[in-house]
């Protein structure tokens, strides 16, 4: 079941009868809104150091956005089931680029090492992505 299916599933749409690029628009459309819903959750957990900082709404949004695959990876970490080693290898990088990622050093990671790093994180949060699947799926019902 390839990542965007559960998500189809909840939203009522059959992706083996859209076209090839139908499904991948949809694809993008469904990450986008996966990554959003991060970066509200990791908002909410830095709301403290947002509003010491004075920062200001424009600015969260920069460091979100900037940040949101250095969050997933020490969330991943985090979670004590891979360690960078096991990120590297699910991931098919070396490890110096995760722990780039993780310093923030390498703060644009390729869309492809983003997606796998998700791909890890769904795997590690189930929950959260249980969450995260129930809000999207009720965004695209309120739009049709």
């Amino acid at each position: 079941m390839s990542a965007p299916e559960p998500l189809c599933i909840l939203i009522g749409i059959t992706p083996n009868k859209l076209t090839n690029e139908e499904n991948i628009i949809l694809e993008a459309d469904l990450f986008l809104s996966v990554c959003e819903e991060l970066k509200e959750i990791y908002r909410i957990q830095h709301k403290d150091f947002f509003r010491l900082m004075k920062i200001t709404i424009e600015k969260e949004n920069t460091m979100l956005e900037t940040n949101l695959a250095r969050f997933i990876v020490h969330d991943i970490l985090f979670s004590g089931e891979y360690t960078l080693e096991g990120i590297a290898h699910y991931t098919n990088m070396h490890e110096d680029v995760i722990q780039e990622v993780l310093t923030g050093q390498n703060l644009n990671p390729s869309v492809s090492l983003l997606r796998k790093i998700l791909e890890l994180h769904r795997v590690v949060r189930r929950e959260l992505y249980r969450a995260i699947s129930k809000k999207v799926a009720d965004k695209y019902l309120s739009v049709a």
